[in-house]
């Protein structure tokens, strides 16, 4: 079985009983990146994924910016003088 970010987590696992009846609803929340799986007398039967790339939520990952913005080595020096004189003389 390849592996996969599915594989990582800890998945919700819904009975057969219920998949039916709530299966709808659950096929929903799949195409949108909540993966489950379907259990008979405790054994899994399968696991529902969605088949695409997961729609974005409109959260900002870390990173969203990458290669956009870039910090000089010594950023954490500039001004250094200035701010030195901005404590001594007050």
């Amino acid at each position: 079985m390849p592996k996969n970010s599915y594989t990582k987590q800890q998945m919700q696992t819904v009975t057969l009983d219920d998949a039916q009846k709530k299966l709808v609803t659950l096929v929903e929340q799949a195409s949108l990146g909540d993966a489950f799986i379907i259990t008979r007398s405790g054994n899994p039967l399968v696991k529902v994924i969605p088949v695409g790339p997961v729609p974005e939520s409109g959260i900002k990952r870390l990173g969203f910016m990458a290669d956009e913005i870039h910090v000089p080595d010594d950023f954490d020096q500039m001004n250094n003088t200035e701010i030195e004189k901005l404590f001594a003389d007050g």
